[in-house]
């Protein structure tokens, strides 16, 4: 068993196998395997490609969660003020639990600019990255237990019933 070998680390292999279930470490050349410490009073409970974070249970650790809607331009005033109430309340809602880092409406993707840096040249650009049906509107980052909390918490977002919300483990630097 992997924990008794390494108690103190977590390994991430890009194969879908669990590491148990893995006869051989011959890893092709596109594959690596990846190992990061892990405090003591982690327990590593599963495996698979993913966040470090997504490894550890009895800690809560952070999701970003992504809010995706068609453009703002496209609802009513009163729309978007019943929207922004939900959203304030949602997030004192979760400060009371103590699961809110933060939580913020983005200005609309008009006012965005995308930089690329090719061959070391940089090159500015007004407006997103990409059109798409969809651009991200918004987001809160939280502090839960894991992705089944997360995700509840995603579905009490306002927009959720209109766009999408993505889930998204954080890597956080030590």
């Amino acid at each position: 068993m992997v924990d008794s070998i390494l108690p103190r680390y977590a390994i991430l292999s890009p194969a879908k196998s669990h590491l148990a279930e893995r006869k051989s470490w011959n890893l092709g050349p596109a594959e690596s395997l990846s190992i990061f410490p892990v405090p003591d009073d982690y327990l590593v409970t599963r495996l698979f490609d993913g966040a470090v974070g997504s490894f550890m249970e009895g800690r809560a650790m952070k999701y970003m969660l992504l809010i995706y809607a068609e453009n703002k331009a496209h609802r009513s005033e009163k729309e978007r003020e019943d929207c922004k109430n939900e959203a304030v309340k949602l997030a004192e809602d979760l400060r009371a639990k103590g699961q809110y880092v933060a939580a913020n409406p983005l200005e609309p993707t008009t006012t965005a600019t995308s930089i690329r840096v090719r061959d070391g040249k940089r090159l500015v650009t007004d407006g997103p990255f990409a059109e798409t049906h969809e651009q991200l509107g918004g987001y809160f980052l939280i502090e839960v237990k894991n992705l089944d909390e997360a995700l509840v918490v995603a579905h009490k977002i306002p927009m959720a019933g209109k766009g999408t919300i993505e889930v998204r483990p954080v890597i956080e630097f030590p």
